[in-house]
């Protein structure tokens, strides 16, 4: 089992737009092979920051949903409407 940590920077006034984005995203994931778990992140003193983490059955598993066209049509949209900032991701193995 693997945990994912995705970290991103919204523009300021695009939060509500990023959260209701999120919701159609965890139902894609609900029907990723190996995805368990998603769960949404917000910082307290920064707004904008936001942290979604994911557990999933294996490295691969994840691997092979970035590489899906559901994501890269989510991320596209992401970097053209809602991210201030490039996503960061982190692997956390158990």
């Amino acid at each position: 089992m693997i945990t994912v940590g995705m970290n991103y920077h919204v523009i300021a006034g695009k939060q509500q737009d990023f959260k209701e984005k999120f919701s159609a995203v965890l139902a894609a994931l609900r029907t990723a092979k190996g995805h368990t778990s998603s769960t949404l992140w917000n910082e307290v003193a920064d707004d904008t920051s936001y942290m979604i983490t994911s557990e999933w059955s294996d490295e691969q598993a994840f691997l092979d949903f970035i590489h899906s066209q559901a994501f890269k049509d989510v991320t596209t949209w992401g970097k053209e409407q809602i991210l201030a900032s490039r996503p960061q991701h982190k692997i956390y193995k158990h």
